[in-house]
């Protein structure tokens, strides 16, 4: 169990990575878009992202 979750991990690190490594100039304009977003529309793309992850994760296991 804790090397799925640790390659769970190490996968989310890598994702994360990619942006900031491909397109630094473009992740900037994103963070400050979403830091003009108001509470609730951060929120609900929050839960979208969730929610779609947990489907993906129910759907391959």
């Amino acid at each position: 169990m804790w090397d799925d979750l640790l390659v769970a991990l190490a996968l989310v690190l890598v994702i994360e990575g990619l942006l900031p490594f491909l397109a630094p100039g473009g992740l900037r304009q994103t963070w400050k878009k979403m830091a003009e977003m108001d509470d609730r529309s951060l929120r609900i793309s929050g839960f979208v992202c969730m929610t779609a992850g947990l489907i993906m994760l129910y759907l391959v296991r």
